[in-house]
């Protein structure tokens, strides 16, 4: 799991309640909403994080927020209690914590695929598929174009890397053939 011990203690709290609703994305999609208005507003991030702003102005700031985006109760009530914490810097790192567990109870692995050039849908599909298999478990995929691999495909699983770029096999030629010489 990714975080740090506040982030991972955090999202443990927060899945329990959404556990006993069993609304895992719903609450996972709220809060990547408000953590992405934070990271694109450096502002009101920095707003929430510094501490010479006074607790009940960042609440009120909270509170006008959260009437915009329109969050559940639960995720607004979880939001107000990281900003009266001081927690509301982690809210990154809450929210990727927040994924692992939803994705573990949901039978789901994010994959990452990386490739030269754009993969067809079929490929795509393929990849999906295999992975699918070796995992077993849903497949996310996410797809990055990386023009330095020259061909082939880079595949990302956790910790786990499917590396079949040419730019790898190329580099690997050369070590073999300098332990030759």
């Amino acid at each position: 799991m990714r975080g740090s011990e506040i982030a991972k203690r955090y999202s443990k709290a927060f899945f329990a309640i959404a556990a006993e609703e069993a609304r895992y994305e719903e609450y996972y999609n709220e809060l990547t909403i408000f953590s992405s208005l934070l990271e694109q507003n450096d502002n009101l991030k920095g707003f929430f994080i510094n501490p010479m702003f006074a607790q009940t102005d960042k609440a009120a700031v909270l509170n006008e927020v959260l009437k915009k985006i329109k969050v559940s109760p639960i995720t607004a009530n979880f939001l107000r209690l990281l900003v009266d914490k001081r927690r509301i810097g982690a809210l990154q790192d809450i929210g990727a914590c927040y994924q692992d567990l939803m994705d573990s109870v949901l039978g789901k692995v994010r994959v990452q695929v990386k490739s030269a050039y754009k993969l067809s849908d079929d490929m795509m599909a393929q990849i999906k598929a295999t992975m699918e298999k070796i995992t077993e478990k849903t497949v996310e995929m996410e797809t990055e174009r990386d023009a330095s691999l020259l061909g082939g495909v880079v595949v990302k699983v956790g910790d786990t890397l499917y590396d079949g770029s040419v730019k790898t096999q190329l580099s690997n030629i050369r070590e073999l053939l300098r332990e030759e010489i």
